[in-house]
């Protein structure tokens, strides 16, 4: 076995490897560009080497430096993780000469598979079913509305290269088609040094499954079930769960020989997975192969048993696969929801900063349940604007589906997170959401059920109850603190009431407290009662309370009059007053924020890529205005509707904050 192995990679995946190899007595090499020096998974490692500056195209994609940083720490191989150089058959190729190990498939299954377009045609040949596309090279922007036209609307551009949903476009028309086409190209130059596009015909409706395979260079190979990918926001994964609620036993067989025959067709070993669209009919077409491992692999592993990166790691080292197809069972339902520090009140636009709070649910593994948290931060750290934007990935096992999605909603409510906008109240609200549920999804789901965007959770009355009952005995408490002051003047102690109002989301409570040893007793108004215990004291952040014999998980913070409450994908300002403050309140005018209607803002951290308009323009409604580049992404900057610039604040080139003024207009 491996004495020291180098990871080529940062972040969560990079510690993720780190906890295998130290399992398996291995030691660890971390590469680091500037931004990361005090990075987690520098923290971890054995040792670490810089590597570069912090753009990644002059660091983590730079071979030569990590081959340089391979050399000077004397690793026998190398563990890419997944994206920059985990699917580059030139880095495989300069490991080889260099007679190091390369924990991935071969250079030849890498050009075959890791290429879109070459993988495409090689299924087809295989006799693989495929999506409708056109494989070849597309030189500009009329050629690939030429295509589109002849594939038939809607279509997908996609980079050869590509992945993570970058460089990925879908259009509907020509102009869509024009304009995705430079985007992508833009795109997957600066992510993956390649711009190479493709274009294919867009399955409405569909669900995204993909099968995990294993192979090793000794002829053999397995497939360890499907993962449902279909909850995806810009090509983008956000909420993977293993097995789908979709297939049966037929199709997942199916499906899985299928996966590694394919593998096997181009001499593949290693971890890898072969993605699908499935129909409404079960019917399943081949999208492409990721020669990697996959951001999704913990619900696989989960419901297995079987620890891909340490199979990885031995199929590297020449070892024959330990485990049969007949060894495989799937045990259980996990689900995976990915953090990312993207701010769903503002379109899901980056959000980069410190995190001022990292705090998340503690990790369980029992026969019940499991609660696992794959994380590359630390409080006190940096998301910075260079890279991937995802925190963690939150991971939740249990024997059946429902008790998989319980565990994670009381997991997403007790995962604490500051300092930048981040989507928990939106992971919440898909947990929470009767299609998820169900298990009826497909990969339009987010742009279905959320159009306009995601405003937050508003709650049921049985929920805000509760919250408001659990909220008015956080506020006795609180209050009977403050009228324990020392040094007080005798005869001059304040009684604190047992008649209390709740207002929150727009709904007002009347209740009344009785407090005993154990918890208090709120009843209320109408005569509803609710029994309320748990140990918060004032200054908590977290509270896990126990309302109506039922659990209660609130992040809390103090306003004026009360709290900032927010649980269940709800983000809400919950004012407890005595009865007359109330009344009171009632008759306060309520303030109106600025108006920033003639103003073009910006939604995020980010750098101008170029303005498309001059002082003077005439806009249209859904006109670009301009294009802001963050974390490898390209953001278009549309007109909401008709108007004139008036004035210009910034150039291309500059880089902007939140909320900076770009355009004004008439």
């Amino acid at each position: 076995m491996f004495n020291k192995i180098l990871i080529a990679n940062r972040g969560e995946i990079a510690c993720r490897v780190i906890k295998t190899a130290r399992k398996m007595g291995i030691q660890t090499v971390a590469i680091y560009s500037d931004a990361d020096k005090q990075a987690l998974h520098v923290q971890m490692a054995d040792e670490a080497v810089h590597i570069g500056p912090p753009p990644a195209n002059q660091s983590y994609i730079v071979i030569d430096n990590v081959m340089a940083a391979i050399k000077s720490s004397g690793a026998e191989a190398v563990h890419p993780g997944y994206g920059f150089l985990s699917e580059n058959a030139k880095f495989a190729e300069a490991l080889a000469e260099a007679g190091v190990a390369f924990v991935g498939p071969p250079k030849g299954a890498i050009e075959k598979m890791g290429d879109k377009i070459t993988s495409k045609k090689i299924a087809q040949e295989a006799g693989v079913s495929t999506v409708p596309g056109y494989m070849g090279l597309i030189e500009d922007a009329d050629e690939a509305v030429k295509i589109s036209n002849e594939i038939g609307y809607p279509v997908m551009l996609k980079a050869s290269a590509g992945g993570g949903g970058k460089g990925m476009r879908i259009a509907w028309n020509d102009a869509e088609a024009r304009e995705g086409f430079q985007s992508s190209k833009n795109e997957a130059a600066s992510s993956f040094g390649d711009d190479r596009i493709f274009i294919e015909k867009f399955v409405t409706q569909p669900r995204h499954i993909e099968i995990q395979v294993l192979c090793d260079a000794h002829g053999n190979g397995i497939y360890l079930g499907e993962r449902e990918c279909s909850i995806q926001r810009r090509n983008q994964k956000v909420v993977e769960e293993a097995p789908s609620p979709f297939l049966d036993e037929a199709t997942r067989k199916a499906m899985g020989e299928q996966a590694v025959a394919l593998a096997q067709a181009v001499g593949y070993t290693s971890a890898g997975t072969v993605e699908f669209i499935v129909d409404g009919d079960k019917n399943f077409y081949f999208l492409e192969m990721n020669t990697r491992l996959q951001v999704e692999h913990p619900v696989t592993e989960l419901i297995t048993g079987v620890d891909l990166v340490e199979q990885m790691i031995r199929v590297a080292n020449g070892e024959e696969l330990s485990i049969t197809q007949a060894d495989v069972k799937l045990n259980g339902w996990a689900i995976e929801n990915r953090l990312y520090a993207e701010d769903p009140y503002r379109g899901f636009l980056p959000s980069i900063g410190r995190l001022t709070r990292y705090r998340p649910p503690a990790e369980v593994t029992e026969a019940t349940h499991v609660v696992r948290n794959d994380t590359g931060v630390y409080e006190g750290g940096e998301i910075s604007m260079y890279y991937d934007p995802m925190i963690a990935k939150l991971c939740t096992w249990a024997p059946t589906r429902g008790e998989a999605i319980e565990r994670m909603r009381a997991a997403l409510d007790s995962f604490e997170v500051e300092g930048i906008g981040h989507n928990l109240p939106f992971l919440s609200a898909v947990m929470d959401h009767p299609k998820f549920v169900s298990g009826d999804i497909t990969t339009a789901f987010i742009a279905e059920e959320y159009p306009d965007g995601f405003t937050g959770v508003t709650l049921e009355d049985a929920e805000l109850r509760r919250i408001a009952a659990a909220c008015a005995a956080m506020h006795r408490v609180a209050e009977i603190r403050r009228a324990r002051v020392s040094g007080r003047m005798d005869n001059h102690e304040r009684k604190v009431g047992t008649e209390w109002n709740v207002a929150l989301q727009q709904q007002s409570y009347d209740m009344t407290i009785a407090a005993d040893q154990e918890g208090s007793t709120v009843t209320f108004a109408d005569g509803t009662v609710l029994r309320v215990s748990g140990a918060w004291t004032p200054g908590d952040q977290l509270a896990e309370m126990t309302v109506a014999d039922a659990p209660l998980v609130l992040k809390v913070g103090k306003i004026s009059g009360g709290f900032r409450i927010r649980t269940r994908g709800a983000d809400m300002k919950v004012h407890v007053r005595t009865p007359r403050q109330a009344e009171l309140a009632r008759k306060m005018p309520e303030k109106l924020p600025p108006d920033t209607s003639k103003m073009l803002l910006c939604p995020m951290p980010g750098l101008i890529v170029k303005l498309d308009v001059a002082v003077g323009d005439e806009v249209q409604d859904g006109q670009a205005l301009c294009t802001i580049e963050a974390m490898k992404m390209e953001n278009i900057l549309r007109a909401e509707r008709k108007g004139v610039v008036s004035k210009i604040n910034a150039s291309a080139g500059d880089s902007l904050a939140v909320d900076d003024v770009i355009l004004e207009f008439e």
